[in-house]
């Protein structure tokens, strides 16, 4: 769903930082041979994502969704010299894909993926975490920020992605994905433990600070 006129649109991505040419050619091979490439968070997307862990400087990312490994990479990019981004998918075809492009990066060697159900491996990993990005099934973002919570940093930062789900968070929706993003929604503005902003930035980005 767009939220401003193509134009617009055009002009903004025009004016923000471009993404490398390691992230054109994932992109391209995404489009090119993957089912529903629009799950792939974009350039301008991509690049929001790679100023934020810049500004953060995280010594320990999750990533909960990896698809093709293009929002990890961004992610990447503000990563600590010295830590490490464990990203998590289902999709066993797309592990290969993503390991060729994590290693043709700098940081190949601190991502490391994880095949399986999220709710089944998060409790698995070792340490707390200071950037989260949520970017999976949509029917469990509750669940998924129930186990994070506590493992977040004072300070670190939880993304979850797809928030808007193309504007049916605002309907009479009954679908189950659409339900539970309006009560995942709720149920995190009214947490206090984190500050929280929803940002209309494609299909609705939420970040939450943790207090």
């Amino acid at each position: 769903m767009n939220f401003l006129a193509e134009n617009l649109e055009t002009y903004v991505q025009q004016h923000s930082e471009q993404e490398p040419d390691l992230l054109q050619e994932l992109a391209r091979e995404t489009h090119l041979k993957v089912l529903q490439p629009r799950m792939l968070s974009g350039a301008y997307q991509g690049r929001l994502l790679s100023l934020i862990s810049k500004l953060i400087k995280p010594k320990h990312i999750l990533e909960i969704g990896t698809f093709t490994g293009y929002s990890a990479l961004c992610m990447a990019e503000g990563l600590h010299e010295n830590g490490r981004i464990d990203t998590i998918d289902v999709d066993e075809e797309l592990t290969d894909l993503q390991r060729r492009y994590f290693d043709a990066s700098s940081y190949g060697k601190q991502i490391f993926q994880h095949l399986g159900n999220a709710a089944d491996i998060i409790p698995t990993l070792n340490g707390n975490f200071d950037l989260v990005f949520i970017d999976a099934d949509k029917e469990q973002y509750p669940l998924y920020f129930d186990l994070i919570i506590d493992r977040v940093q004072t300070g670190g930062l939880i993304i979850a992605d797809n928030v808007l789900w193309s504007g049916k968070v605002v309907t009479n929706a009954t679908d189950e994905a659409t339900q539970t993003l309006q009560q995942f929604n709720k149920k995190v503005v009214e947490d206090t433990r984190v500050e929280t902003v929803l940002l209309p930035v494609r299909d609705g980005l939420t970040l939450m600070r943790k207090t």
